[in-house]
């Protein structure tokens, strides 16, 4: 066993990383109790609901099958069946809740079988399923994720929902025992009526009507339980950085800050954050649709890397999180494939801008110096400063800006954003500010503002990009005007290196529009110039490639290829692109009448904001 310069021991991590995320043990019982779960959930909502079912041949069989109660009474089936099914995805995360509530249910479903039906078969089966969650119990040991209250709000929307749609299907379900014609408002007023135990306007032959009675009356049952249960049940709030974990990350950000151009956006306050043994090394993350997401690379010294990925794997895997990183850099990437056993795929390139060879002059600068030229013709002049020389009233001024000029209800940003302007303890952080003097001046709330570029320290010596915002009503050129500004700007506040925005598969947009490319190459860039109707991704990438910048690769490194849409969909949860928050109640901000709503960026070189840098 090797160990680190600061005590951290990580010769043994690969190995026993490996066999946290692929040993056969760990995955295989819960894997295969999910889906027997889910496969005994479907056949009792079937033998619930459809009355040919139970008379089949394949209901015959898959009666000895534990759970399946549908002879006892429809409701017993229905409900087990729900139950079932709301536990395999847990049984299959290794939660431990859900072990506890497959223990319980088992038994019950057996003494049914039993009494019921006196199948030995059925009673055997349910037991040798209850045996094997008893032998495995340690294997289903995750803890809870992090939740709130809104969850219970969310159970009864989407439960409601869900037992609408099979109420009516329940209702429909005997057309040869129904009395009369019922229309569809009867019979959804007929299953809202069930729901709540009272019998609806809808009549039925033969006793089915109680079938149907208490089939929806097990679904309204389960729909109230549930969701008592989550409003009841103590919350694990997500995660936030403390002041004393903001202090410690500024330290190390100090010390080694200047490896990593994201590595200030590791203090953004809506991240956890777990620290290497020896506190010299730093991962922070975000856990969304149980996804653990970690963004860039680790904060702090490259020997105490490994201490702090060992811990983020031990927090990944107590609560059964899939762990992931995005934007992570080659060496990062190196480093956390190394000690994991985790695998890369390059997600893209970050525009470095080299502030020495950087000039307006020569062929290839002309679009950008004809357009800033203009401009300034115009009467539109820059301010570069840091934020800490601006006052207050400055401050607040650029703040209110930014957030009527987004466009979106959703500030977006992850991985490359910071999340907030103008914080005391960010002094260091540069804001470009575009300004014109014209007749709106006077009754705009924003003054003579018209555009705000904000970066973040990068080290000693460099800042990145981290919001775009401009005034709708301005020019289209704003972003490369306070761009050129800032490089402009940057020799005398001491900056060498500028990082600009994210360009999401780049390498293939290029290499895929060059003469001789393959057939694959340039369906791949067809597709990706599609997609870049909605995400920007074209249009981005040439608008990062007018700065003539050098390209550093940026990878996801994931778990295994059947995480990889899991991953891509938490990431654009994280990012803001997709939200599945309950609403907010309406409010309008001030000034939003003024500002177009920009859901993504529009399709111009003009104005990609700062949405994009972070996809």
């Amino acid at each position: 066993m090797s160990v680190t310069k600061d005590g951290d021991k990580s010769g043994s991590v690969p190995n026993r990383m490996r066999r946290v995320l692929r040993g056969p043990r760990a995955e295989k019982v819960p894997s295969l109790v999910g889906t027997a779960c889910t496969a005994i959930g479907l056949i009792d909502i079937a033998a619930g609901v459809f009355p040919r079912f139970r008379a089949s041949r394949m209901h015959a069989i898959a009666e000895v099958l534990p759970g399946t109660l549908g002879p006892l009474s429809a409701a017993l089936s229905l409900s087990a069946g729900v139950l079932l099914l709301l536990l395999a995805h847990g049984l299959k995360r290794h939660k431990r809740r859900a072990w506890r509530a497959a223990v319980i249910l088992l038994p019950v479903g057996a003494v049914a079988q039993f009494v019921y039906r006196h199948s030995v078969i059925g009673v055997l089966l349910s037991l040798v399923l209850l045996v094997l969650l008893l032998r495995h119990r340690g294997e289903f040991a995750a803890l809870p994720d992090p939740r709130s209250r809104w969850k219970a709000l969310a159970n009864f929307v989407l439960m409601g929902a869900g037992s609408i749609a099979l109420g009516l299907v329940i209702v429909s379900a005997h057309p040869g025992k129904v009395v009369g014609s019922p229309s569809l408002s009867d019979r959804l007023e007929h299953v809202l009526y069930g729901l709540l135990g009272v019998e609806g306007p809808v009549g039925y032959r033969g006793g089915v009507d109680w079938t149907v009675g208490y089939s929806l009356g097990a679904l309204g049952l389960l729909t109230a339980i549930t969701t008592i249960y989550l409003a009841f049940r103590p919350e694990h709030p997500v995660a936030r950085l403390t002041e004393d974990d903001e202090a410690r990350l500024r330290a190390l950000l100090e010390l080694h800050g200047g490896r990593d151009s994201l590595g200030h956006f590791a203090l953004r306050r809506d991240k956890g954050v777990v620290f290497s043994p020896s506190g010299k090394a730093a991962v922070c993350y975000r856990v969304v649709s149980g996804v653990m997401l970690a963004s860039g690379d680790p904060i702090g010294d490259v020997e105490a890397w490994p201490g702090a990925i060992e811990r983020f794997m031990d927090e990944a895997k107590a609560h059964s999180w899939t762990p992931a990183v995005m934007g992570c850099s080659e060496t990062g990437g190196e480093v956390w494939t190394r000690e994991t056993g985790l695998d890369a795929l390059e997600l893209g390139d970050e525009a470095v801008v080299d502030v020495a060879d950087f000039s307006l002059t020569g062929r290839a600068m002309r679009n950008v110096r004809q357009m800033v030229k203009r401009i300034e013709r115009n009467g539109y002049t820059t301010r570069v400063r840091r934020a800490r020389d601006l006052t207050e009233g400055e401050l607040d001024r650029i703040r209110r800006a930014a957030a009527d000029w987004r466009g979106t209800d959703t500030e977006r940003g992850f991985s490359m954003a910071l999340g907030r302007i103008g914080d005391p303890a960010d002094g260091e952080a540069v804001i470009a500010t575009a300004h014109k003097e014209d007749d709106d001046s006077a009754a705009s709330p924003y003054g003579d503002l018209k555009a705000i570029i904000h970066f973040v320290p990068w080290g000693t010596d460099g800042m990145s990009l981290e919001l775009m915002r401009r005034d709708r009503s301005a020019d289209p050129g704003m972003n490369e005007l306070l761009i050129v500004a800032a490089l402009q700007a940057a020799p005398t506040l001491g900056v060498e290196r500028v990082s600009l925005n994210f360009a999401m598969f780049r390498s293939a947009l290029a290499r895929g529009e060059k003469l001789g490319a393959g057939p694959v190459l340039r369906v791949w860039r067809g597709l990706l110039v599609f997609l870049s109707r909605w995400f920007q991704i074209e249009s981005l990438y040439k608008f990062n490639a007018k700065f003539r910048p050098r390209w550093e690769p940026r990878f996801v490194v994931y778990r295994n290829t059947r995480d990889l849409p899991r991953i891509g969909f938490a990431a654009m949860q994280a990012e803001g692109f997709v939200n599945l928050a309950p609403p907010r109640p309406f409010r309008r901000r001030a000034g939003a009448a003024a500002a177009r709503p920009c859901g993504h960026l529009p399709r111009t070189a003009a104005a990609p904001e700062h949405e994009v840098r972070a996809a």
